[in-house]
């Protein structure tokens, strides 16, 4: 791996009155933008850091309005402060055109009759008995820092089959922090699940929105690998809207979530 490892990457934040900076490196980059997990994860980095005391994350939604690229500068707002929750607005401008549109959503654990639990995790292999996901053809530099397997599913521009993807992901640096931030980043890794229909040379695909539900306090994979399930569910009038899924290396479900993707194919 080459380049600024994420903690490196988070380091560089600076705060300057009451927004932060950095200079995003171009070996995150995704064409001439961050790629929209990274996006969405330096904003949960600047609520937390403009109020460390608050619970857990357990809900965001993200708009990607526009390229993050060059000089960063990403602003939380809080919203409300509740007994037990708070929300956060976060705007992330790139080069000082607005990027990123994030709601974010924290909420403390509370004592609950309820406690039921239903996204069991696909059958697959071990990431150990699976081959490699990412190509190194691939053009996305900032694919570097991951390691992918291919669990199940189709990969990219096999058309006809159905446009789901599972992959065991990791980040390359092991030294990652153990906050969600890179969960956030590594649950958006993946190509949106539409390229799997793709013909050959493609077009480009873009994720316009981003919902994301955390089911844990506190998601952990004492491996450092997460399963993650990416399927298209329509695909139409150049638009589709996918399914996603992370689990922690013991099948149990720590993200869910829905993306928008625009198609130009």
């Amino acid at each position: 791996m080459s380049g600024s490892n994420f903690a490196s990457l988070l380091s560089s934040m600076e705060a300057d009155a009451g927004s932060y900076s950095m200079v995003l490196p171009d070996d995150w980059l995704q064409g001439r933008t961050a790629f929209g997990g990274l996006s969405a994860a330096l904003c949960w980095e600047a609520a937390q850091r403009a109020d460390d005391a608050l619970p857990p994350l357990r809900s965001a939604q993200f708009a990607f309005v526009g390229p993050a690229g060059g000089r960063l500068r990403i602003e939380p707002t809080l919203l409300r402060r509740g007994k037990s929750s708070a929300f956060y607005s976060v705007d992330l401008h790139g080069d000082d055109t607005l990027a990123v549109r994030g709601l974010l959503c924290f909420g403390a654990s509370r004592p609950s009759s309820l406690d039921q639990v239903d996204l069991p995790a696909p059958v697959v292999p071990s990431w150990d008995d699976c081959p490699t996901y990412f190509e190194t053809s691939d053009q996305r530099r900032f694919l570097q820092h991951f390691d992918s397997r291919f669990a199940a599913g189709a990969r990219p521009f096999t058309a006809g089959a159905k446009p789901e993807m599972v992959v065991w992901l990791r980040h390359r640096d092991t030294a990652t922090p153990s906050t969600i931030a890179p969960l956030i980043a590594l649950a958006d890794a993946l190509p949106p699940a539409a390229i799997v229909n793709f013909q050959p040379g493609g077009g480009p695909i873009s994720t316009m929105t981003w919902s994301i539900d955390v089911l844990s306090d506190a998601p952990r994979s004492a491996s450092g690998w997460w399963l993650v399930r990416s399927t298209a569910q329509t695909a139409v009038n150049g638009y589709s809207a996918q399914d996603m899924v992370v689990w922690d290396d013991q099948g149990a479900p720590v993200l869910a979530m829905r993306q928008t993707v625009a198609i130009f194919a």
